[in-house]
């Protein structure tokens, strides 16, 4: 799938292309390869080596200045090397690969819940609202990242993949907490995009890729100019790139919705062992029709679904033109979504960056970093489902309608899929510009020196979403109600009241020329906006305060104000009526958001140098900082954290820090107005209810124990409502704990070039800011919390008396705990050189040792979920429960990275390995069962319980080849990431939202190459 093409992109792309022409013909002075013996940031080889003297840097991860690089904060490192050896257009997915980031994410192979062209960075699985995100230590804003119309409602989070690749130097990774560093969001870690500086050149780039399938193209171009004097300097681009989507049915995996299915035996069936088949939704094209009540009920006596399904090429009028709808098993009549969906969502980008400051004298200077990115993407998902639950009603008296009954919410139910409607998309444009400009300069007091930073960061994002292929209800309903043969011409309408404007609808006979006509009559594109804006104002001032004798203590002080305002509009027909959980275009309903918040924060943080150069204490220094926020509506918090490094001989720096975290409510989280959810639950407590004893969760179930929830029984999708809080009432306030990271840098004297880190971690949350789902509500309320009771909503009568209704809210709130820990290790080695060239190599491993979620602590309905080393499927509480997750949510035990460089001479290459390791999806204790065979239709008649899916390792390998032609002062590379075309794990469509598989962590593409040009003048 392409996007719609405009002439001024292919414009552009033309101009760019001769402009490469060009500038490789006139290019007459030589060319050095960008490689890590150059100075940061020099690209010139002409330009004079310089001696180098130890200059003071600020250290992602602290605020004070420092000669060492190496420091108690662990941090990993992205060079520019690396990143242009990936081949990858946008950061994110660089990014995302890291050993440190887990759970649940999103990225463009993410098309239902995605589709934005959005990457996100959850680092130890906490979800994206918990990783905070800077450029050159500047925090930028969130947006909502699975767009406005479909997006969950903790979505805020930011776009890394809006930031110019042209424009950063290196990325930093912080992986431990640093709320008292930077506030608010630094819970799992810090990603801090460092900006290339003293530029000098001017360069331009394209890129080209494409998978073995002959898809996904992918197209770039980039050029940045610099310049740098004694007085300052300046550095620009412009940045270009589009990916074309994927279709789900060009790959083996994915082109089908893949389920397994199977019983224990128990209740009215024999045992079926599991069994692989292809599956999808009940909401079909032949129709989901409820039996009970109707005209047919009598003639599909054991028709264990209660439903039926039209039999295609026959007549409408008759039982014998139907048939028991099969749920599951090689004659399912479910209709297959899959190969419809996208595996990679499409995307155009185009960026412009400006990076600058100027001596305004000797001790003061003005700077001015800023980017702007424009992005266009889309989803696409399967045609609409027509469902009573969303809305739609067919009369009793409609002339096509042989049942006999009102089909609406509350009554008797009807699903519908309109294949002939075409597919549902979501077109998202958005532009996004970043700015961070101020006053800096430094100053002696007395034999030191200090620094001081004056300035403000601003941020605005505007977002448009259109959804195409959705349907006016109001009109099909029309259309779908009373109807009768006016001298033979169905009319809508009764004979005393026609509606000669109306095309009578048949919804058991979809296909035909008048329902396609209707169909087309009510069809109608939904439409909703955005904007966000984020202000800081900073003021920081950093030096020495007076000498020890190991040393100068340093002291860093700031204070910040941020606003924070977000305004979203949908449209009238999008508009959700809260009383039906459903509106005008059904399909997908959302409503307005309007609101902000402000914090005055505070910080201090000091290190000192407490010991120095006696016997097995060559250093030994403390850091102490602490950061005061006070929050315009949810109160102060003070943050601590202590650091301490000690260097019992030079090789070996042994290090720790414990801090305290916390994250306040994003404002989606606060301010979030109802919308549209799809959810699943595995078990519904009030099945076989019998009233004894009163469960507060079943209120209009039936008391004679032949209740039994429809969703759970059929393994469908549910339709509720998912709110902020604010909407819902309930209280929010930030979420708090603490971090804790031990660990050590050894780097010996006996091996030049060789370093290696080991680092434990352990990271305690609660007062967790979650959406909390139905399944948890059921399970809350029928333990004994009230509270949650309000929210579910079921019918009072008729015949899905006590089924869950379209109103059932998900509001967001504190709820549980989160404790996670493991080990992080690394390992660098440059080799001595040989004749045969200069080699590098490394790893970057993580070992999850526990990730435990509490539900509900000291509640009798908590739960305790240990998610590492597991899948969690889409529907299973366990997933509901996973930070940041989109559908579903892996923690595989281990993950890692490795690589080889090699140069010699103008040849260079790589070869990177990217690993996930072995998990397992489903589990022997009752506790952790998410039921991978289906869902747990009632006491005794259940899915297999303990059935677990054990699933191998996957490595990833991607090579490179680069070569300098230094005649042409030109550079090509030339890649294959996936070298062998590894596949995803199949996990099956009923545990997934996309594709069979997990696109958060496992390539979909597969084998893909690509290839640069590089010109230099």
């Amino acid at each position: 799938m392409k996007l719609r093409g405009t002439e001024l992109s292919s414009a552009v792309r033309l101009a760019l292309s001769l402009g490469a022409v060009i500038a490789a013909g006139a290019a007459s002075t030589a060319f050095a390869q960008d490689q890590s013996t150059q100075p940061q940031g020099n690209t010139n080889p002409a330009a004079p080596q310089k001696a180098s003297t130890l200059q003071t840097v600020v250290v992602t991860g602290s605020h004070i200045r420092r000669v060492d690089l190496e420091t108690a904060s662990p941090v990993v490192t992205i060079d520019r090397a690396a990143i242009k050896a990936s081949g990858k257009l946008t950061l994110g997915d660089l990014v995302q690969d890291l050993p440190a980031v887990t759970g649940g994410n999103t990225n463009p192979q993410v098309n239902n819940g995605g589709g934005t062209g959005a990457t996100s960075i959850g680092l130890r699985g906490l979800g994206p609202n918990r990783t905070l995100i800077l450029v050159d230590g500047h925090r930028i804003m969130g947006i909502s990242l699975g767009g406005i119309i479909t997006t969950p409602v903790n979505g805020d989070a930011p776009d890394v993949n809006s930031i110019p690749a042209a424009m950063i130097d290196h990325i930093d990774v912080l992986t431990t907490g640093a709320s008292s560093v930077y506030g608010s969001d630094a819970v799992g870690g810090v990603v801090n995009f460092i900006l290339r500086k003293d530029y000098q050149g001017v360069e331009f780039t394209t890129n080209f890729g494409q998978s073995d399938h002959n898809d996904g193209e992918q197209q770039g171009y980039t050029f940045t100019f610099g310049q740098t004097s004694d007085k300052g300097s300046i550095m620009g681009g412009v940045d270009y790139n589009k990916t074309d989507g994927i279709q789900a049915g060009s790959r083996a995996f994915s082109r089908n919705a893949v389920t397994v299915y199977g019983t224990n035996g128990k209740g009215p069936s024999a045992p079926q062992p599991p069994s692989v088949f292809i599956g999808g939704s009940s909401s079909a094209p032949n129709g989901h029709i409820q039996l009970a009540g109707s005209n047919f009920a009598a003639a599909f006596p054991g028709c264990q679904s209660g439903f039926v399904a039209h039999n295609p090429g026959a007549g409408t009028d008759a039982a014998s033109d139907y048939h028991c709808f099969q749920n599951n098993g090689p004659a399912s009549d479910k209709y297959n979504y899959a190969s419809v969906n996208l595996i990679l969502t499409p995307q155009e980008r185009t960026n412009a960056f400006l990076m600058g400051s100027y001596n305004l004298a000797d001790h003061v200077s003005v700077y001015l970093d800023a980017y702007v990115d424009k992005t266009s993407s889309n989803s696409a998902v399967a045609p609409y489902p027509l469902t009573t639950d969303g809305g739609f009603q067919i009369s009793s008296a409609n002339y096509y309608n042989p049942f006999g009954v009102n089909y609406q919410s509350g009554q008797s139910n009807f699903g519908l899929r309109l294949t002939s409607l075409g597919l549902r998309e979501t077109f998202a444009g958005m532009t996004l510009a970043q700015i961070h400009t101020g006053f800096k300069g430094d100053f002696p007091i007395g034999n030191q020196t200090w620094q001081w930073d004056v300035g403000l960061d601003y941020g605005h994002a505007s977002m448009t979403e259109t959804a195409d292929g959705l349907i006016n209800l109001t009109v099909l309903n029309q259309a779908a109600g009373p109807s009768f043969n006016n001298g033979g011409v169905i009319t809508c309408g009764t004979p005393a009241a026609p509606i000669p404007t109306c095309i009578p609808f048949n919804p058991f006979d979809v296909n035909s020329a008048q329902s396609i006509a209707s169909l087309k009559a009510a069809s109608a594109p939904g439409l909703a906006t955005s904007n966000t804006i984020e202000k800081i104002w900073h003021a920081d001032l950093n030096g020495g305060v007076f000498d020890l004798p190991a040393g100068t203590i340093n002291l860093a002080v700031g204070a910040e104000y941020r606003q924070e305002y977000e305004h979203n509009q949908v449209d009238g027909l999008l508009t959700i009526n809260p009383a039906t959980g459903t509106c005008t275009l059904g399909s997908v309903c959302g409503a307005g958001l309007q609101g902000g918040y402000n914090v005055k924060e505070a910080y201090a943080e000091a290190f000192f140098p407490l010991l120095n150069d006696l016997p097995f204490v060559k250093s030994l220094n403390l850091d102490i900082g602490d950061r005061y926020s006070k929050f315009s509506k949810f109160g102060t918090t003070n943050n601590l954290k202590f650091a301490l490094e000690w260097k019992p001989i030079d090789d070996l720096l042994l290090r720790g820090t414990l801090a305290e975290v916390f994250r306040a409510p994003n404002l989606l989280e606060v301010f979030g107005a109802p919308s549209s959810s799809a959810y699943r639950i595995s078990n519904d407590p009030c099945t076989g209810y019998t009233g004894a004893p009163v469960n507060p969760a079943c209120v209009n179930v039936k008391t004679d124990g032949s209740f039994v929830d429809q969703l759970v029984v059929q393994d469908l999708q549910g339709t509720g409502l998912v709110s902020g809080a604010t909407y819902a009432n309930i209280p929010i306030k930030p979420e708090k704990g603490k971090t804790f990271d031990f660990g050590a840098v050894y780097s010996p004297s006996w091996a030049p070039g060789l370093s290696s880190t080991v680092d434990f971690w352990h990271l305690y949350l609660n007062n967790v800011i979650t959406t909390i789902g139905v399944q948890s509500l059921l399970g809350l309320c029928s333990s004994g919390d009230q509270g949650y009771c309000r929210f579910i909503s079921r019918y009072p009568s008729g015949p899905n008396q006590g089924q869950l209704t379209a109103q059932t809210l998900q509001p967001t709130g504190n709820l549980g705990t989160t404790s996670t820990g493991g080990v992080d290790f690394s390992l660098n080695y440059k080799l001595p050189e040989f004749s045969f060239g200069k080699f590098n190599v490394g790893m970057n491993a993580t070992y999850l040792k526990y990730f435990n979620v509490q539900t509900a602590p000291g509640n009798i309905a908590n739960s305790t979920y240990t998610d590492a080393g597991h899948f969690m499927p889409f529907g299973s509480a366990q997933a509901a429960a996973c930070p940041g997750a989109v559908g579903n949510c892996l923690f595989p035990r281990w993950k890692g990275q490795g690589y080889v460089n090699w140069q010699l001479g103008n040849w260079d290459a790589s070869w990177r390995l990217r690993y996930i390791g072995r998990f397992q999806m489903g589990s022997q204790s009752p506790s952790q069962d998410v039921f991978p065979d289906g869902t747990c239709f009632y006491g005794s008649y259940c899915t297999i319980h303990g059935a677990e899916y054990k699933y191998g390792s996957t490595t990833y390998s991607d090579v490179s080849l680069g070569y300098n032609i230094e005649p042409l002062n030109t550079r090509v590379e030339f890649g294959v990431n996936n070298l062998f075309d590894k596949q995803p794990p199949l996990l099956y469509a009923n545990n997934v939202l996309n594709a069979n598989t997990d696109p958060s962590d496992f390539d979909t593409i597969g084998r893909y190459f690509w290839g640069r040009v590089t010109v230099k003048f």
